[in-house]
């Protein structure tokens, strides 16, 4: 099935040149000139992954992002001119799963978006996973995280990251090992990226049971600590 791309961007140039190449590689493209449209769009369109660009009318992308996280875990990729890391950390801390500083190049962003949607996909399309923990549901296959009896809106990548760390408690991962394992080999981002996907983590699961959490451990990485290894 051919996979659908959403380009939020009000640079024309720019948004007509990313259709020809997304459609030379086999996408099917929307465009949406200002934030409002896309964020409309994504409940039109449906696509399998947005290109989201910082700099728009109406809604800035931080915006955009903010409201397609509230209806909807699509994977996004950030397009943003700027090069400080505060802009590509906002983007993380909003729910983006990647970022791509202008100018780019055309085959390193077709590789990003096929890196996305290739972890997405092989997660999505695996047999069932679902752990259960005292007060916590985490569902991959649904993409569905219940805490304390209520569903909490999770980007996939926060998911798949708490499905990893709770699939083997008290282990302890270094940062490196969860790009690897959950980013992916082909991942081009850094640490940091690890750190502000715990740091979201920790706001939707802190103080909900004394029998487990989210831990740092300092100066090697996380883990999800329980009190009893065995799901309950």
């Amino acid at each position: 099935m051919t996979k659908k791309v959403l380009v939020i961007e009000d640079e024309v140039n720019i948004a007509e040149l990313l259709r020809l190449y997304l459609e030379k590689d086999g996408f099917q493209v929307r465009i949406a000139g200002d934030g409002a449209t896309g964020v409309a769009e994504v409940k039109v369109f449906k696509p399998d992954l947005v290109l989201l660009d910082i700099m728009l009318p109406t809604m800035d992308g931080w915006e955009v992002c903010r409201a397609i996280r509230k209806t909807s875990n699509v994977p996004i990729i950030m397009l943003t001119a700027k090069q400080e890391t505060f802009d590509k950390v906002a983007g993380l801390e909003m729910g983006a799963d990647d970022y791509i500083t202008k100018p780019f190049e055309v085959k390193e962003l077709l590789a990003r978006i096929h890196a996305v949607l290739r972890r997405y996909g092989q997660t999505a399309g695996s047999e069932e996973k679902k752990l259960v923990f005292d007060k916590l549901v985490i569902n991959l296959d649904s993409y569905e995280l219940l805490v304390d009896g209520k569903r909490v809106d999770t980007p996939p990548k926060e998911m798949e990251l708490l499905y990893h760390l709770a699939s083997s408690p008290n282990r302890v991962y270094t940062r490196n090992q969860l790009l690897d394992e959950v980013w992916g080999f082909d991942y081009f981002g850094d640490s940091r990226t690890v750190d502000v996907h715990i740091k979201r983590l920790r706001e939707k699961l802190e103080n909900v049971s004394p029998q487990w959490s989210l831990k740092t451990v300092w100066g090697v990485g996380y883990k999800f600590e329980t009190t009893n290894p065995e799901n309950v």
